[in-house]
């Protein structure tokens, strides 16, 4: 099983990430990586094996920022190696997703979006996602991310973040996902002890709901 945990706030967020793949480890996993936006860049640091290679990799960088998404990877679709490892990142690397789940129609989809020009790096389904929601981004990070999910069959517990909006988007079909509300401060993840230490006021998102999460709110 995979693991998802995301937050926008006023907090430093590379810890917060950390220690929620760290409670989020008990699900088993193979590779992890870490996505941070600030200042319109995207920062991704993905390994293979242990949490403990991506912390140790993150610690001789500078790289933090009020928005991330993290996640560790059970392999599906691809070998567990860094490509094939998450978040996945669209063609113009301004996208970042997370994602668990299996998109069931994923290879026609990577079809149809290499006939329109899209460079798939890895070998994963999950990847689909990113470049989906290129394909119908213009200036509105939830609309882009509603009309690609309509395209697609399958499960996902989904996080998507794009470098010039703060904000990070939350879709759930058939995976378990939850948003954590603090002060100044919000929280994604797939699991309950990923956030607990933070915030104990969670909702649990329905099938085929999404979230649209800021500093200080959800919608």
């Amino acid at each position: 099983m995979c693991g998802i945990i995301g937050y926008i706030g006023d907090k430093k967020t590379i810890p917060i990430l950390i220690n929620g793949l760290q409670k989020l480890e008990y699900r088993g996993y193979d590779s992890a990586g870490v996505c941070i936006s600030n200042n319109g860049d995207l920062k991704t640091i993905k390994k293979k094996g242990k949490l403990q290679k991506l912390v140790d990799t993150i610690a001789t960088q500078d790289i933090d920022g009020p928005i991330g998404i993290a996640h560790t990877r059970w392999a599906t679709h691809g070998e567990p190696n860094e490509k094939n490892a998450h978040p996945h990142l669209d063609c113009k690397g301004e996208i970042a997703i997370v994602h668990n789940g299996i998109i069931e129609n994923y290879s026609s989809l990577k079809k149809l979006l290499e006939k329109h020009g899209h460079k798939i790096e890895s070998d994963t389904d999950s990847e689909i996602i990113a470049h989906l929601v290129e394909k119908f981004y213009k200036d509105d990070l939830e609309s882009a991310v509603r009309e690609a999910l309509q395209l697609v069959d399958g499960a996902f517990g989904l996080a998507v973040i794009h470098k010039n909006e703060k904000k990070i988007i939350a879709a759930r079909r058939g995976s378990p996902l939850i948003i954590g509300i603090g002060k100044n401060e919000m929280f994604v993840a797939s699991d309950v002890p990923a956030i607990l230490e933070h915030t104990k006021k969670v909702i649990y998102l329905n099938d085929n709901e999404m979230a649209t999460i800021s500093q200080g709110g959800y919608e």
